[in-house]
Order: structure tokens, then sequence, then C-alpha cells
């Protein structure tokens, strides 16, 4: 068996696991990137549509444009990868066990980790479709990938389940290569995706959209012959008598995205029920030493750009950890999901963190509120944070900064809440 030793290991090479690396090495400590593909760049590469590195770079870049960008700033940071390897374990003493067509299984020991694997579609097995299995059934993700990669159009009539960013642009994505979008169908009764897409993939190109449908049944024997739509009630249940059958050759999914999370398990790491990621602090550390985690791993973000940061925040962190410059253990401070907010990242973080340079908070609201909205964060009886939004969405992430005067306040408790409410 091959061994192998790095200072800094970077499970997966997508936005956070590029930016982790290129973080790392440019504090000159070894960095490792482990890739399953054949290639860098993970999601990206897929995603041709424009639309990335406007906060980044002040620029309008294709998904394959900005990986190239942080490609080659990791390679001129001395960054190294296995690629087309596929990590088989992570024990919790940090030891990796990789395994590739040209060395089979490799062992690798760094002194930090890295957890950058990304997110991956719900399918229709987690569904629970009734109806056939036929040809025709995809998630929006798959289909990009054999549209915009393998050069193959899966099916010439579609209706797309759910109002994900994802499914969004692939209405436009198989608009532009002549087929027809019958349908875009939501169980929700708001859109679960940024409202720019919306507007520029759903509403500029006349494709119906609709709200508190979904699919009751797919019908076909070889292949999709149609679906049938069906209203649900609040309960997202389906309502009777509401049923349509729609004729389509093609159903794409695009209900969800859940963090690639199978390593993290294993390792032992504790885990937040609300976001599906690991717990995290201010550096993105786990509840082991030395492993950190970015991006979508930990909670699916909206745009690149601030997954980019957080692996940042990563590779800056394990690459401290390597060099012996962690933080000391202080105070620590929970954060807790109050009135209508779904979940906050990071979910603790050291006081002395917040009183030197502040604390970024990212969260997501359980309901819409489509008028001016007020989100405090508190700690007991004591207001810290106040900032009037002019709406919530669901599929909007909101982002605050803590900043270093309110932990004053912070001394003599242990956890601050944040709620989303209606402005008086």
């Amino acid at each position: 068996m091959k061994t192998m030793t790095t200072d800094v290991a970077v499970v997966g090479s997508g936005p956070a696991g590029l930016a982790a690396a290129t973080a790392a090495a440019e504090r000159e400590v070894s960095v490792l990137i482990i890739e399953r593909e054949i290639e860098l760049g993970g999601i990206l590469q897929q995603c041709i549509h424009n639309g990335f590195g406007v906060e980044i770079f002040a620029q309008d870049l294709t998904g394959p444009e900005y990986a190239q960008r942080y490609i080659e700033r990791a390679r001129q940071a001395g960054v190294q990868a296995l690629l087309d390897s596929m990590v088989l374990d992570v024990l919790p003493d940090r030891r990796i066990y990789v395994t590739n067509p040209r060395d089979g299984i490799v062992e690798v020991h760094p002194k930090a980790i890295v957890l950058a694997m990304g997110c991956r579609e719900r399918t229709r097995g987690a569904l629970a479709i009734p109806g056939t299995r036929p040809a025709g059934v995809y998630t929006a993700g798959t289909a990009q990938r054999l549209v915009n990669i393998e050069g193959y159009m899966p099916g010439r009539r579609f209706v797309i389940l759910g109002s994900g960013d994802i499914g969004m642009i692939m209405a436009r994505r198989l608009t532009f290569e002549g087929a027809v979008v019958e349908r875009v169908l939501e169980n929700m009764p708001y859109l679960n995706g940024l409202s720019r897409n919306y507007v520029q993939c759903i509403r500029d190109y006349n494709i119906p959209l609709e709200f508190c449908r979904t699919v009751a049944e797919v019908r076909g024997r070889k292949r999709v012959e149609a679906v049938v739509s069906v209203a649900v009630d609040e309960q997202r249940r389906p309502i009777p008598g509401t049923e349509e059958v729609i004729p389509c050759d093609t159903l794409l999914l695009s209900v969800g995205l859940i963090p690639e999370n199978e390593l993290s398990r294993r390792m032992g790491i504790h885990m937040d029920p609300a976001t599906g990621g690991p717990i995290v602090d201010e550096r993105m550390g786990t509840s082991l030493r030395g492993v950190f985690a970015a991006g979508n791993v930990v909670h699916v973000y909206d745009l690149v750009d601030w997954v980019t940061r957080a692996g940042e925040v990563a590779g800056r962190s394990a690459a401290e950890h390597v060099l012996g410059l962690d933080r000391a253990s202080g105070k620590r401070i929970r954060t807790v999901a109050g009135k209508n907010v779904r979940l906050v990242v990071p979910q603790v973080f050291g006081l002395d963190a917040l009183l030197e340079q502040g604390v970024q908070l990212q969260l997501r609201v359980r309901q819409p509120i489509e008028e001016k909205t007020r989100l405090t964060v508190t700690a007991e009886t004591k207001e810290l944070f106040r900032k009037t939004l002019r709406y919530v969405r669901p599929g909007e992430m909101i982002q605050i900064e803590m900043e270093p005067r309110v932990g004053r306040w912070l001394e003599n408790t242990d956890s601050v809440v944040v709620d989303i409410a209606k402005a008086d």
C-alpha cells in the first residue's frame, strides 16, 4: 500500500475545496487535494451559465471560467492533487484511505483535513412518487451534466418538479436547445430558489410555473409518457379532483440538495439536523480537532462566491492548526435558531473571536415574509443586533455581521437567539 504525507488534505475540489487549498498553501504549508473526478473544479465545470464571481472578481463569469481562476491560483501556490481518486474512509485520527486506478489503495497522513465534498440532489426514490419506473426521470443536475458536458439531450418535452435553482436554470437551458418545458411544478406556495433565477430563467422565457402542485404519478412503460399533476393543501397532501395529466417524455427533479456527509458521520463528527452538515465554529472547525469543513458540505449556499469565502476561512484555519497557531479555546457561545429561523451557521463561536474581529452569521428562514421584516439577535433580555430587511424568503440566505462591541454583553451567557418577524 502506497503512503503519502501532507500538511493539509482537502477532500473535494469544487469552489470550497479549491479556495481552502489555495488559502492554506499561501501560508506555506503543503496541501493535497483529493478529487474523485478526472479534473479539478467540481460542479462548476458543468455550470456553463454566467452569474459567478460577481462579488469576488467583480465580473460575470461562467462556472468553468470561475473554476479555472482558482485552479491556476492553486497550482501557482504549489497545491498537489490526486485526481480520479475516491476516498474510501477517513478515520478520527485523520488517516485517509483513497483508491484510484493508478496506485490502488493509498493511505494519506495529513496533519489537518478540510472536508469540501459539496452536496447531492434528492432523487425520485427519496420522494416516493407513485407510478412505473420508465426511462426519462432525471435529477436536474444529472440533466445539466448530460447537456453541458456529454452533449446529450435527455428528452424533448419536459416537466420540472421543484423550483430549485438548478431546475430553473435547466428550464432555460433546455429551451435554448429547442426543447419544450411544459410546466415547472412547486409543492410549496413560494419559490425555493433565487428570485433572479426565476426572472431570468422562467419569467423571461414564458415557462409556466405553478405553486402548490406536485407530481402524483409517473406514467409510461419503457419511457415516460406523461405525469399526473395534483394540487396540494397546506399540509402538502394531494387534493382529490385536482389531477391533471401532462404529456411529456422527461421528468426532471429539482427538489432540494443534501450536504454530502457520509465521511463526516463515519468520523464521528457532531452533526446539525437542521443543516444536514457538521456543527462548525467561526473558523469552520468541526468537533474533531484538526478537521474543518466548508461550503455546501456544511449547509447549502446560494452563491459560489460565498462558498469560496467559507473555503478560504477553512483553509486558513487548517494551516494555522498545522503551524501551531490555533486560537486558545476560550468561552464558546451557541447560536440558536429562534422565531421563523430554520438554521444558523456557525452553530458556535468563540467570544474571543467576536471581541477581536466580529463574527458573521448565516441563516435561512422557515416561511417567507413579503414585507418589511425585523431581524434581531438577543442574549437573554439584551438585544445585541437589529436589522430591517425588505423581505425574507426561504430560498435566499441572509448574512449578518456581529460587531466586536456586542461581545461585552456575552460574558455571563452561553447563547444568542436569532429571531425574524414582521417589522412593527
